[in-house]
Order: C-alpha cells, then sequence, then structure tokens
C-alpha cells in the first residue's frame, strides 16, 4: 500500500511546492523523505500497517514567521488500501483530514 500527502496553500490559493517532508514510524524510525512536486504532492509507496507521523517543515514554505514552522500529522494505516493524508496549510493555520 501506500501514502500520499498533497499540501495545498489556502491563503494564496495555489498548490504549496517545494515543502520537505519526512515520513517516519511512531516510534520515530525513519521512512522516507522527500520535497512536495509543483502540484504540492508527495507519496511513499511499499508502507506496511502501523502508526506514522508525517513531519512537513512549514517554515521551509512559509519562511522563518512562519506562526507553526513544523507540522506534524500522526494517523495510522490499518488497512491494505492506499491513505491519503492532505494538508491545508495558511500563515496561521492548518487542517487535515483523511483523503481518498
Amino acid at each position: 500500500m501506500s501514502v500520499s500527502t498533497h499540501v495545498l496553500d489556502t491563503a494564496r490559493g495555489i498548490p504549496a511546492a517545494g515543502v520537505p517532508i519526512r515520513l517516519e514510524t511512531a516510534e520515530r524510525l525513519f521512512v522516507g523523505d522527500g520535497v512536495t512536486d509543483l502540484d504540492g504532492r508527495l507519496r511513499w509507496e511499499e508502507v506496511g500497517t502501523g502508526r506514522y507521523r508525517m513531519i512537513i517543515d512549514t517554515a521551509a514554505y512559509l519562511g522563518d514567521d512562519a506562526f507553526f514552522p513544523e507540522v506534524a500529522i500522526a494517523f495510522t494505516v490499518a488497512d491494505e488500501r492506499h491513505h491519503h493524508v492532505p494538508l491545508l496549510l495558511s500563515p496561521f493555520g492548518y487542517s487535515t483530514y483523511r483523503g481518498s
């Protein structure tokens, strides 16, 4: 199965390209990292079931004055389906949900 994200800049109404993201297990073991593409997307293949953390370096995108310089999203992969974890980002807030 796979895990993906889509980071959207809701203040500017555009995808957030070039955002560094790290994927870890709940025990903080490294799974993979990368940066979002021009459409704000990043994907990891062959992720097993278990608890994970997606660490998004929002300061790299928003700048040094970012109110939330990092967003950590903890989630559980409990079945064989694809798991999509989007992030809606603005300078002073963020939101996430289980996507499809």
